[in-house]
């Protein structure tokens, strides 16, 4: 499985091109050879950026999900409302389709951040509200998320 490292500052152009960090790059060398599905988030107002064997990975998943519970079909096809296939072009630029800018709220300048082994692309200005901790204490959310991962270590040992 992919796990990607790091956040990056970058620009959009006016026609929705990005030229991805050299550091993002080097990470993504086998992918960028492949091609990316670009979608809306579930839980927020972003992009994210999938390479396609990780993509793959998860079409599987829903395409074990059996299509005769209404809430399975109706899960497929809210989460891949939107999806496109995208590519680098022959300069290492990645085209994001103007629906999907929109939804996001895109503008300049952007944040691209490692989410394991998906890209999320923000709007600067959205990523750092998301970021701030003015919504909440992240320590909680933290203790949380997290707290109980000894528990499953004991268990697995």
């Amino acid at each position: 499985m992919l796990s990607l490292i790091g956040t990056y500052e970058c620009k959009v152009d006016a026609k929705g091109r990005l030229m991805m960090p050299s550091a993002l790059k080097k990470q993504l060398a086998k992918e960028l050879q492949e091609g990316f599905v670009i979608k809306r988030s579930v839980f927020n107002s972003c992009l994210e950026l999938w390479p396609m064997s990780e993509w793959e990975v998860m079409m599987a998943k829903l395409n074990g999900l059996n299509r005769f519970v209404k809430k399975n079909v109706e899960f497929i096809r809210r989460f891949t409302a939107g999806v496109k296939l995208i590519e680098a072009d022959a300069s290492g630029r990645l085209l994001i389709p103007k629906d999907l800018i929109s939804f996001a709220s895109i503008s300049k300048d952007i944040v691209l951040t490692s989410g394991g082994n998906i890209i999320e692309i923000w709007d600067l200005v959205a990523y750092e509200v998301a970021v701030s901790d003015n919504d909440g204490d992240f320590a909680a959310l933290a203790e949380d998320v997290m707290g109980g991962q000894n528990d499953i270590i004991d268990e697995l040992s």
